[in-house]
């Protein structure tokens, strides 16, 4: 369990670097939603390795938000209306 933690932090240090150093406004916007997968995902282990149902509820609000984020924000960029 500890190293897939580690792998999962070094993912998120590498996405965060893209996030700050990104080309073009997408590529920002697709590392910011990698990086609230992996900490989800991160979450997830933890209540799954402490047995803390309520971290497991945490991790998926927090990927239903985070998918909705990058819904709007693409649309945003698009330059299209939300209700479309």
């Amino acid at each position: 369990m500890t190293i897939l933690l580690t792998v999962l932090v070094l993912g998120a240090f590498f996405c965060l670097y893209r996030a700050l150093r990104g080309p073009s406004v997408s590529d920002r916007v697709i590392a910011v939603d990698i990086v609230a997968v992996i900490f989800s995902s991160i979450t997830a282990l933890m209540g799954l390795q402490y047995r803390l149902a309520y971290l497991l509820d945490i991790s998926i609000a927090l990927a239903v938000i985070s998918f909705v984020a990058t819904l709007a924000l693409s649309k945003y960029l698009e330059g299209r209306s939300l209700d479309d």
